[in-house]
């Protein structure tokens, strides 16, 4: 989008020709240059998330606009900008509305009063009189003079927001595009934390990259960066400075070349001119031999084509060059894709992917409806293949409608059909869920996405394993705001940071990234600066077993003699005993790793004894309301620490920064806090460890634990509907040093059906891991 008219005046969207229809019209009834104009004040450059005051001015084209017509400013699905309201000066974005000829007009907001992309609607209609060319209707957006900070823009980066103007100006609800739209640019602010990325794993003396950013508050890579930063390192890093300077203009630098000469882990700091610490960078481990190397990527978002923000261009760069991934893949919703767009993402494909540098894998999201199946990821090995959409629900060009699959299992039948053996699939929760129950085919459907800026969905893995199925997991942004790769929250609507894959392959092009995901030889992370950890379980087996890749219970497969495994392999064990060697490596300290066979929890392994724990008491939420769109749980509420006292209290997970731990004298705690799946709480240090009782109000737990009864296990307090809602309370030490973690464990194999082992990792700064499960049967 630009100030420019953008596609033909019959074109709804006023988008370029790849972009799907967009704004619901019939047609075009008016000319273009009769609808009017709209101009925006003040213009220019504004920096996200900050506070302003706009006041859009529509002039009246031919037509005016006649009793009951009416308008509409649209904003896209993803913004999180404070919502125009008209009752409350004191209130962000107070909105007043006038008409120059004194119309009487109605006005309200309606987050999904438009069809999408535009769907966040300012509806204006005339109820009392007409308005004639020339006349003006003035929005006033975030008036201050009532003692309201003004309108809080969307946190995240766009070079053009567009405040969308659609008008109906002969009352006929057909609303028709400015040709025009009023468009602000929004920019990052400040610096206010510093990232550093470098690999997780690589081999002695091999050669990498190290990247450092600035972030905003609202996570935006900053180009306002002005400090020159000290680096020390555990090791010797052979190329690496003393100091690295990031300068006014760059969004991130780069140091190549870089290499270690000895097997052992490295650390990493970065500290600021007065000596406090700016970043430090996830942990590397050197070892001598790998065959496999872990390589990071988020593979599922969109850009403003769809349902996102930025072009499609922008989206591939920021992958690459911002967010410091080595894979990703664009996933436009199907039913919005243009024969157009699937062509321009297909040069966009091969334009970025470079082996051994950045891998792009083509593909799109089969986008169902629930009964149909749900949401699939798509991906394919080369460029030029067809696109088997869900419907053409946003498509004017209906003349390809006879390759659509309507259904999930159409979609795999479609695929069978072509013989299309190279294509991997993911099931996926977003808006709609996947339903794997209702489809699923093992052939092309390799895992299950268990974490998204959507929120943690280990639901649809657990729906996997009650099924049979033998499928990996992952974890993606499916990012709406244009950071893919480094995807957060901001104010609304997405209530997780976006997930990341850790792919271990023996190299990086799209060949091998594909190849890892049909092995499913990967592990899933809730993403973030902490999500880039070392995770490594192997298996060993008493007597020799057969492993597979492909499943067997999908047809032939070719089985190879082994008595070990990984994450992800298939083994035949006809009898003889299991033992898994979990070693992982982490950015913070851990909490606890989770042994699971399947559906059955197996085991809690702690880095730290009973003894250890001290006076932190670790409160804890996490659930959804259901599968489907609607799933926040408010877990709003209060702590009060009765005959103690609170010396210093942190939260966990509180994403969204309208989301705040506030202390209440000196042994209370006030917060408003919301999970879509995923987890969330704070630790409380207190003056007496176990003094007092720990009494906890929120919607839906009320309890009250004496601090003595609080200690290594959890105390649960189980609300569970749909899907598990539950709060726990447990003690930590009082400083947790433990980042690394080895143990070895014997696994009770059953004799009949899979033994999916696998591990959950939980960080305490509340980062998770899942490994793709290892399917033992016997």
């Amino acid at each position: 989008m630009s100030e420019a008219p953008m596609g033909s005046p019959d074109d709804a969207s006023g988008a370029p020709s790849y972009m799907a229809m967009n704004s619901g019209t019939i047609r075009a009834p008016i000319n273009a240059e009769d609808l009017g104009t709209a101009t925006i004040t003040p213009e220019g450059t504004f920096e996200a998330g900050s506070y302003q005051t706009f006041t859009l001015t529509y002039t009246c084209g031919k037509f005016g606009i006649d009793d009951s017509g009416s308008m509409r400013v649209c904003f896209r699905f993803a913004s999180d900008q404070t919502r125009p309201q008209f009752e409350d000066p004191k209130r962000p974005n107070y909105t007043v509305i006038e008409a120059s000829n004194n119309a009487v007009l109605e006005c309200r907001y309606d987050p999904k009063g438009n069809v999408r992309p535009w769907d966040r609607t300012l509806y204006i209609k005339v109820v009392k009189g007409f308005m004639k060319e020339g006349d003006t209707i003035t929005i006033k957006f975030g008036v201050t003079d009532g003692g309201s900070p003004g309108m809080r823009l969307q946190t995240f980066c766009e070079d053009t927001f567009e405040f969308r103007v659609l008008v109906d100006p002969i009352a006929t609800y057909n609303y028709q595009p400015l040709p025009d739209q009023p468009v602000i640019k929004i920019v990052p602010g400040k610096p206010e934390q510093y990232v550093a990325v470098w690999p997780t794993l690589r081999r002695v003396g091999e050669t990498f990259s190290l990247k450092v950013k600035g972030e905003d508050k609202w996570g935006n890579p900053s180009n306002l960066c002005d400090t020159t930063l000290t680096v020390k390192s555990s090791a010797p890093v052979e190329g690496l400075p003393e100091t690295m300077t990031i300068r006014p203009g760059e969004f991130a630098v780069e140091v190549p070349n870089l290499s270690v000469k000895a097997a052992g882990d490295v650390t990493l700091e970065f500290y600021h001119p007065d000596g406090s610490i700016a970043a430090e960078a996830n942990p590397l481990r050197v070892v001598d031999e790998a065959t496999l190397i872990p390589f990071w990527g988020d593979l599922h978002g969109q850009s403003e084509e769809s349902i996102g923000t930025n072009s499609a261009d922008q989206y591939f760069a920021f992958a690459r060059d911002r967010a410091f991934v080595d894979a990703t893949g664009h996933q436009a919703n199907d039913f919005q894709v243009t024969n157009d767009f699937w062509r321009e993402l297909d040069r966009l494909s091969a334009q970025y992917d470079k082996t051994n540098e950045f891998v792009v894998l083509p593909g799109y999201e089969w986008s169902g409806n629930t009964p149909m199946g749900g949401d699939r990821n798509v991906y394919f090995s080369t460029e030029g293949r067809q696109i088997r959409r869900s419907s053409h629900a946003l498509i004017e060009d209906v003349s390809d409608i006879d390759t659509d699959s309507n259904t999930a299992a159409e979609l795999f039948e479609d695929l069978a059909a072509e013989r299309e053996w190279d294509v991997v699939t993911f099931a996926h929760c977003g808006g709609r869920y996947a339903d794997v129950k209702l489809a699923h085919d093992g052939r092309f459907e390799k895992s299950m996405e268990v974490h998204s800026s959507w929120g943690t969905f280990e639901w649809i893995v657990q729906d996997a394993l009650e099924m049979g199925y033998r499928s990996g997991i992952v974890a993606n942004s499916d990012g709406h705001k244009g950071r893919p790769g480094a995807s957060y929250p901001g104010a609304s609507l997405f209530g997780a940071v976006g997930g990341l894959t850790c792919m271990l392959t023996n190299e990086l092009s799209r060949g091998a990234i594909l190849d890892c995901l049909r092995k499913r030889h990967h592990y899933a992370t809730t993403g973030g600066h902490g999500g880039r950890m070392v995770i490594d379980v192997d298996t060993k087996f008493s007597q020799e077993g057969t492993l597979y890749h492909d499943d067997p219970n999908l047809g032939p497969a070719e089985g190879q003699a082994s008595s070990s495994a990984m994450m992800g392999d298939i083994v035949h064990l006809p009898s003889g005993e299991m033992e898994i060697d979990v070693d992982v490596l982490c950015t913070a300290p851990i909490e606890r790793v989770d042994i699971f066979n399947g559906l059955d929890h197996v085991e809690t392994v702690r880095p730290y004894s009973n003894d250890d724990l001290g006076n932190r008491i670790r409160v804890m939420w996490e659930g959804a309301e259901y599968r489907g769109r609607f799933r926040q749980v408010i877990w709003d509420g209060t702590a009060l620490f009765s005959e103690n006292e609170i010396v210093d209290a942190k939260p966990i997970n509180f994403f969204n920064r309208d989301k705040t731990l506030d202390r209440v004298g000196d042994n209370g705690l006030e917060w408003r806090a919301l999970t879509t799946g995923n987890i969330g709480g704070f630790d409380a240090w207190v003056t007496d460890p176990y003094g007092g009782t720990l009494k906890i109000e929120t919607p839906l737990v009320q309890c009250g634990v004496p601090l003595e009864e609080i200690g290594y296990e959890d105390e649960v307090f189980d609300q569970s509907g749909v899907l598990p809602r539950y709060l726990k309370i447990f003690r930590l030490p009082t400083e947790n040093t433990h980042r690394a973690m080895k143990f070895t464990r014997k696994i009770a194999l059953k004799d009949n059906g899979d033994n999916a082992i696998f591990i959950r990792l939980t960080q305490e700064d509340g980062v998770l891991a899942w490994t793709s499960p290892i399917y033992v049967y016997r």
